[in-house]
């Protein structure tokens, strides 16, 4: 079959032609119908997070069709489609699992980064962590549901359900999905973009937000809550200082650069700074029916498996609206 492998930090991405996958035991083998390109691929392959399986086949929002199924599948029948997101195995033994907070398994491992990924024409996937997609999804609709969609819908539950004045920042693939969700609540989106990105903040009004600005602009309202999705650490104090007292910054990335230093008064009156990790498999079942409902619908641009590394490169600098959908 044909992949786009990573072979080490910091160099493309290569074409290689890989044996077909094999499921064992509870696993299920999927023909990739469509693979979302995330930040987090980004963050691998610029060697932020540091410490995938090499040689490794990127990708974890993945839509598939079951093909093959391993002893002991039971949740799925060939013919069948499914999404795959980051979080990819856990234990099931550990403290966090047993606690019901698997998203912080002590021995996790994730797709597209310890597990071989979507970016290919096959790929295997433990069943108890894919899913059934709802059906007014196409293929590639429905993949930057698996990890944007996800992602910011925790994200969104995190900030607390009586916050009504959300602010956005880094109006990309996780916000563009989200803040259709927050519309549909009944809160106010408060979008920041890069400054003078007014392509982003339009785009932003769009699709509903009561105000798009840039990232050193002050809302016209202080904020309940705020959502950092850009890799930013100097956003963290720019939400706080845009906030309520009582409100929550959620991180929602699973890296970010340094956050400077600044005066405790930004913290004080009980603001909260809290950051997102994975998702757990009842954050992808609520999510998933709700998307349908809210009517959420997904911006994309569709690349050749071939233009992985022009999809990557258009995220990098900036270059998307929405999200970037790789399509064997």
């Amino acid at each position: 079959m044909h992949a786009q492998v990573l072979t080490a930090p910091h160099s493309p991405l290569a074409r290689r032609e890989l044996p077909m996958p094999r499921p064992i035991d509870g696993q299920v083998l999927l023909r990739v119908q469509a693979c979302a390109v995330c930040r987090t691929d980004l963050h691998i392959v610029d060697g932020e997070l540091t410490q995938p399986k090499l040689p490794l086949v990127p990708g974890h929002e993945i839509v598939g069709t079951v093909v093959g199924i391993g002893a002991g599948v039971d949740r799925f029948t060939i013919g069948q489609r499914v999404g795959v997101p980051w979080l990819g195995w856990t234990c099931g033994s550990c403290d966090y699992c047993r606690a019901g907070h698997e998203n912080l398994c002590d021995r996790a491992r994730f797709t597209g980064y310890q597990i071989d990924g979507g970016y290919a024409e096959f790929t295997v996937a433990d069943q108890r962590y894919c899913f059934a997609l709802p059906d007014q999804y196409d293929d590639v609709a429905a993949a930057p549901l698996l990890c944007a969609g996800l992602i910011g819908y925790r994200s969104l539950r995190l900030a607390g359900d009586e916050a009504r004045r959300i602010g956005i920042y880094g109006f990309g693939a996780a916000a563009h999905i989200i803040a259709q969700v927050a519309r549909y609540q009944g809160r106010e989106v408060f979008a920041f973009s890069k400054p003078g990105d007014s392509a982003a903040q339009d785009f932003a009004r769009g699709l509903g937000a009561v105000w798009a600005g840039g990232s050193d602009e002050t809302p016209p309202e202080l904020l309940d809550a705020a959502l950092i999705f850009a890799p930013v650490g100097a956003l963290v104090p720019a939400a706080l200082a845009a906030t309520r007292k009582g409100a929550t910054v959620v991180c929602g990335g699973i890296h970010m650069s340094d956050i400077p230093a600044f005066p405790y008064a930004l913290l004080w009156e009980e603001r909260v700074i809290r950051s997102v990790a994975n998702l757990t498999r009842h954050d992808a079942e609520e999510f998933l029916a709700l998307a349908p409902k809210a009517g959420v619908t997904t911006t994309t641009r569709r690349y050749d498996l071939a233009q992985a590394e022009l999809a990557l490169a258009d995220l990098r600098e900036g270059r998307l609206e929405g999200a970037a959908v790789l399509v064997p």
